[in-house]
């Protein structure tokens, strides 16, 4: 795993009469240029997240998605859907003046991956992506109630937060109160279902990530947009996402699952690496959904450094 390094650069890019995303530069400006989408929705990045590249060999691209992070406004949820966001990746792409770059991103972000790369393949190099997230109703279906199997303590707490006739459908039951308008019970159900699911992300239970994920504005953001998605579908067509997989597969590509996911399980990385062989599979086996640290973080550097190779190949032998 590479040192942890800060942005060479930062900068903040108007997108839209409504939002400003913030945009960080990271790495050898010559090296093989890449852009890093992270996830949630709305969860922002870190300098953590970028440490599993080399960044003596890779240029790292990498924003706040619109309402996330240091973007403004936060949580706003005019104008965010996955369409804006694949068009915002190109503007920042277009403003590097980039041709091509490889693509990476985890959880949501694997999901926006492919989404950007099959709206735009000529502009791929490849991809890296890791805790897949294909956008479906069964995906948030899981995230909601079926990780009750697994955490029927946890999802007991978080189900309560709300009235028992709601308890049927959570996702609508924290959408509404996270859009209610009334700043106490937004931030209130945002604490609520950010708590579930930072005690959700780890192999083994972690205050420190619990207590990380619990600031209150970055928790009412990821809360806010991660509903706002979910409702929607994504705002894709179902299964999408693999219907659309011939526009990319003939592009390098790792896919890195970590065998006890519990927010984005093995399941859903199994059913892509089924529906596109030609990617490279690595199972991490001793890791759930957290992906900056222990044999996760090796994975994903090491899949780096296999694409750094495989994009400087020639086309032909």
């Amino acid at each position: 795993m590479a040192e942890l390094r800060q942005a060479r650069d930062s900068f903040r890019l108007k997108v839209s009469d409504i939002h400003e995303i913030a945009v960080y530069d990271y790495g050898n400006p010559d090296g093989i240029p890449a852009v890093f989408l992270h996830g949630g929705p709305g969860a922002g990045v870190s300098a953590k997240q970028i440490a599993s590249f080399d960044l003596d060999t890779y240029r790292v691209i990498t924003l706040d998605q619109r309402g996330a992070g240091q973007s403004t406004p936060v949580a706003e949820l005019r104008e965010n859907t996955t369409q804006h966001l694949i068009e915002d990746i190109e503007r920042i792409r277009e403003h590097f003046g980039i041709e091509r770059w490889l693509v990476a991103g985890g959880s949501w972000g694997s999901c926006l991956s492919l989404a950007y790369g099959q709206a735009h393949p000529e502009r791929c190099l490849g991809f890296r992506i890791h805790g897949i997230f294909l956008g479906d109703r069964e995906d948030s279906d899981w995230w909601f109630h079926g990780s009750r199997t697994i955490f029927p303590d946890y999802w007991q707490e978080f189900a309560e937060f709300v009235p028992e006739d709601e308890r049927g459908d959570l996702l609508s039951a924290y959408y509404k109160r996270l859009t209610c308008g009334d700043p106490a019970v937004e931030h209130a159900a945002a604490q609520s279902l950010r708590g579930f699911s930072a005690r959700t992300q780890t192999l083994e239970p972690s205050a420190e990530h619990v207590s990380t994920l619990l600031q209150s504005d970055a928790a009412l953001a990821v809360s806010r947009i991660f509903t706002h998605y979910c409702m929607n579908g994504a705002f894709m067509p179902a299964n999408a996402l693999l219907d659309n997989l011939d526009r990319i597969r003939h592009l390098p590509a790792e896919i890195v699952q970590g065998r006890y996911d519990t927010v984005t399980p093995m399941v859903t990385a199994w059913k892509l690496k089924t529906a596109w062989p030609e990617a490279n599979f690595t199972i991490v086996t001793l890791s759930n959904h957290q992906s900056t640290t222990g044999p996760m973080a090796g994975a994903l550097a090491d899949a780096s450094e296999r694409l750094a190779k495989a994009v400087k190949a020639p086309v032909h032998a």
